[in-house]
């Protein structure tokens, strides 16, 4: 093999291993058997299984924001579509990826090595997010509601998705769109019912 072919291997062998393992289960020497290398190619590529974990996440992370991204452009150009119809686009492609890339979702949502401050869920639910908030901002600004809570609505609307999203691909038991649509039915509905200034209706028990 020349070095990227070496390369590409060692990583779609990690790929499989850390979603099937996790992080903390998979050994270098693990990698390094199947994939029929010596512990020192795996050094050389990614400097151990750091490196090779990072370069994982990070290439799952790229293409499921890719996916997302280009899920939520216009289909006509000039033409700006309903809110609701890039929340049911935003929630297929989440489920799309979780469909089509079911190792590389099950490395996502496991926790990330110690000592690494990317590449974890959370981080990912947060750029995700971010790609969907001037949608919802829009959608206050339409409803007279306060577009500054934009951010917190749409990293609740991101995990709304998200976790139902990975009992989907365990159960499999409704179709894909389904799922998109019933997850979709509660966000829309919700944020057409939602109050301006909404507060608590009982007072918290102080301990």
């Amino acid at each position: 093999m020349t070095g990227p072919q070496r390369r590409q291997q060692l990583i779609e062998v990690g790929r499989r291993l850390f979603a099937e393992k996790g992080f903390e289960g998979t050994t270098v020497e693990e990698i390094a058997a199947t994939a029929e290398v010596s512990k020192p190619v795996l050094y050389e590529h990614f400097g151990g299984k750091e490196g090779l974990y990072a370069v994982v996440v990070d290439r799952e992370i790229q293409a499921l924001l890719t996916q997302v991204t280009a899920a939520l452009q216009p289909t006509e150009p000039g033409r700006a579509p309903h809110s609701r119809a890039l929340l049911e686009a935003a929630a297929l492609a989440l489920l799309d990826y979780i469909e089509s890339s079911t190792d590389g979702f099950r490395i996502l949502v496991r926790d990330s090595p110690p000592g690494q401050s990317t590449g974890s869920f959370a981080s990912l639910i947060s750029d995700i997010a971010s790609q969907v908030e001037h949608i919802l901002a829009a959608e206050f600004r339409r409803q007279r509601l306060d577009p500054k809570t934009a951010p917190l609505y749409a990293q609740m609307l991101v995990g709304m998705v998200a976790i139902p999203g990975g009992w989907w691909l365990d159960s499999r038991r409704m179709k894909k769109e389904d799922v998109a649509a019933h997850l979709v039915n509660l966000a829309w509905n919700g944020l057409s019912g939602m109050e301006p200034r909404p507060t608590l209706r009982t007072k918290p028990h102080k301990g």
